[in-house]
């Protein structure tokens, strides 16, 4: 199981990797051809290679992570179309998982699509990404350095109260260094601005907002007090999680339709209901009266909980 951050860990910053580090992500990564053509087949092949190499070889943290404890993440990227040479806009879905102690289960923690991933990308050109300069090189770099930060970010939260509040930092420098950065590379990424409700610029935004601060302190609330001590305690970890689904519902209702909270949902809807399905009937009225509020889409996986 991760580590949970210290007092003097957090003070300390965790903002630059050093080399020699052990690695914090464990990507795979797949990318796919949606209706276009790229003349050169291992051109796909070569993407995939340097996306996973950046992703898994790049030492985000100051945090030793051994092979055991680093983060499983997919990444799904479809090339839906080549505006130009060398230019691709891509439909990216991303999941990140974690363990629950004591279990054999992995458990997803971010489910999130990005279907304005658009880049540049030559076989002879190397990808660089360095945490340490924080300048932009490249719109791919930056996209692949923003996610990793995410997942890190949501992982630790999970872990400690908080505690990813450094990588979502880290991910900020990134919005501001690229944001305007990419037209000059013809890459003109909208993403980075807040020119949509719907993309990575306001799911940091979301994370990052003071009074949205109820979204992040639910992982802890969800994970560590809840999933973790499912085995041995189920009934103080279902109590765990409806605290942390009542918080995330409030926060939705101060600001209703944010990103993290359907990204959130998209991730659990499905454990949820499998949470409960043994719970209090008391209780599955509570939780199918509080999530047809903070998740109405799912509404119907919710209600069949109130038929067993």
């Amino acid at each position: 199981m991760r580590k949970l951050f210290t007092v003097l860990a957090l003070l300390a910053g965790l903002l630059v990797g050093r080399p020699g580090r052990a690695q914090e992500l464990n990507a795979t990564v797949e990318v796919t051809l949606q209706n276009v053509t790229i003349t050169d087949p291992s051109l796909v092949n070569q993407m995939q290679a340097e996306m996973r190499r950046i992703l898994n070889e790049t030492p985000w943290t100051r945090q030793s992570f051994r092979p055991t404890e680093r983060i499983n993440l997919k990444m799904f990227v479809g090339i839906t179309s080549i505006p130009q040479a060398g230019t691709y806009l891509a439909t990216m879905r991303l999941i990140a998982t974690r363990p629950v102690y004591g279990t054999s289960y992995e458990t997803n923690v971010l489910s999130l699509t990005d279907r304005n991933f658009i880049f540049n990308f030559a076989p002879t050109t190397p990808l660089i990404f360095s945490p340490n300069t924080n300048t932009f090189t490249s719109n791919l770099a930056s996209l692949l350095g923003f996610y990793a930060y995410i997942v890190i970010g949501t992982d630790q939260d999970s872990f400690a109260r908080l505690g990813g509040s450094p990588y979502y930092d880290q991910a900020r420098l990134i919005v501001q260094y690229s944001n305007g950065q990419t037209a000059t590379a013809n890459e003109s990424d909208t993403g980075w601005s807040d020119s949509s409700p719907n993309n990575r610029y306001w799911l940091l935004n979301n994370l990052q907002d003071p009074q949205l601060e109820a979204f992040r302190t639910a992982l802890y609330a969800y994970y560590r007090q809840g999933l973790d001590v499912f085995i041995e305690k189920p009934a103080d970890a279902r109590t765990s999680i409806v605290s942390a689904l009542s918080g995330i519902q409030k926060a939705n209702a101060l600001r209703p339709g944010t990103l993290f909270v359907r990204a959130f949902f998209n991730a659990k809807a499905d454990e949820i209901v499998n949470i409960f399905r043994t719970s209090t009937p008391e209780q599955k009225q509570q939780l199918v009266t509080m999530l047809s509020d903070a998740d109405p889409d799912d509404l119907a996986k919710y209600q069949t909980l109130l038929n067993r």
